[in-house]
């Protein structure tokens, strides 16, 4: 079925016209090159590795990303970016999301100017992958649990420690490692052929299946004190990096969502039931309507999020509001959707449920639901109720 972009406000007569040709530039690499075989690639829990060359000449590496070789693209075309990618599926987006507003990132952020020159340029073109080790198997909404530690020795640290569900872990060159030194909180980064370090694809998953996750292990493993990032102490450091990343994030379900609507609309409008499409019926007029709206109040929301970042006021509870409302928006779109095809919503020659799996995760990572809804709870009351 033909994509046909969900507009009903004319949000593009806001765009430039740069901002539009980067978009369609993106969706027609994800017209062509991701729609033909990522249900293939979902079905057999692989990625599309072939992709990520392609995904580096387009730019699309640390895009919002100044110098070093990246695009340095506004806060509007970002989020354009990643809303077409997860167009395409959730993994191909978590991918660049996480190579450029993760570990990208962070070494744009936090390095020094050695590391940014060393590693950033080939990141940007996809010769060298990254990954962000933050998660760990007992701590994920309270990162400062961990118990990852580096230990000073000589000109060397010594990491010990277990990141889990890190996407793009195997496929990595190095990693940035968030680690304590003496009880507070330090980044690093990690090449991934040290001695002891290792790292295991994580298999049988529902959700996000065409996209490597990883565990990482970290048994003595030495890096040299020049691999400390040295810009940044304590949680600051790693949740600066997921307000960057949550920021495209939020785009990149309004692609998904999109791409489900798009769908519910052209198979409601040709299947006939009873006496007519059933795109006809006034329940399903309903539906179609709420997905719009929804989608709408979405693309208006991220937009006015963008020129806050643009203009250097979009704070962190700007972005958690951003994550917490459009990924609950784009799973209610996919179930919908799946709903409106009836069994054929769970066959992979339509999107909707991969999309729907694929967002049971997004909802999880990079702050849950209700993390987010504590983050604006706390803003909003100046209470924290996170214990």
């Amino acid at each position: 079925m033909r994509f046909e972009a969900p507009d009903y406000l004319n949000l593009d007569e806001l765009l430039t016209e740069e901002q539009k040709m980067v978009r369609e530039s993106v969706r027609r690499f994800v017209d062509a090159e991701v729609l033909p075989i990522i249900a293939d690639h979902y079905s057999e829990g692989t990625f599309p590795k072939h992709l990520i060359k392609m995904i580096g000449e387009l730019g699309l590496l640390g895009s919002n990303l100044k110098g070093y070789g990246c695009a340095g693209v506004d806060a509007t075309t970002y989020g354009l970016i990643m809303q077409e990618l997860e167009r395409g599926d959730s993994g191909i987006r978590s991918f660049t999301s996480v190579q450029g507003s993760l570990a990208m990132y962070a070494i744009h952020a936090y390095g020094s100017e050695a590391q940014k020159e060393k590693w950033l340029p080939r990141m940007a073109t996809g010769d060298a992958i990254g990954c962000f080790g933050l998660t760990e198997p007992d701590y994920g909404s309270n990162p400062s649990g961990m118990l990852t530690t580096a230990e000073k020795r000589g000109s060397s640290y010594i990491l010990n420690g277990t990141k889990m569900w890190i996407t793009n872990g195997c496929l990595s060159e190095l990693a940035v490692i968030w680690a304590k030194v003496d009880g507070k909180i330090r980044g690093f980064i990690v090449e991934t052929d040290r001695p002891g370090f290792t790292s295991t694809t994580i298999h049988r998953k529902f959700s996000l299946r065409a996209s490597v996750t990883s565990e990482l292990n970290m048994s003595n493993v030495e890096i040299p004190e020049d691999n400390l990032l040295p810009k940044v102490a304590g949680l600051k450091g790693p949740l600066g990096c997921l307000t960057s990343a949550r920021y495209g994030v939020a785009w990149g379900t309004i692609g998904a969502a999109m791409a489900c609507y798009s769908e519910a609309l052209s198979y409601a409008k040709q299947r006939v039931q009873f006496s007519r499409p059933i795109a006809g019926y006034q329940l399903v007029q309903q539906k179609l309507v709420k997905m719009l709206n929804d989608i709408t109040t979405s693309q208006l929301m991220m937009m006015r999020v963008a020129q806050l970042k643009e203009s250097g006021g979009a704070t962190a509870w700007h972005v958690s509001m951003g994550k917490r409302h459009c990924v609950s928006m784009a799973l209610d779109a996919a179930r919908v959707t799946r709903d409106i095809l009836g069994a054929n919503g769970i066959m992979d020659e339509y999107q909707c449920f991969r999309h729907m799996c694929n967002l049971e995760s997004v909802s999880t990572y990079e702050g849950t639901h209700d993390i987010h809804t504590l983050i604006m709870g706390q803003k909003i009351t100046g209470l924290a109720a996170f214990e």
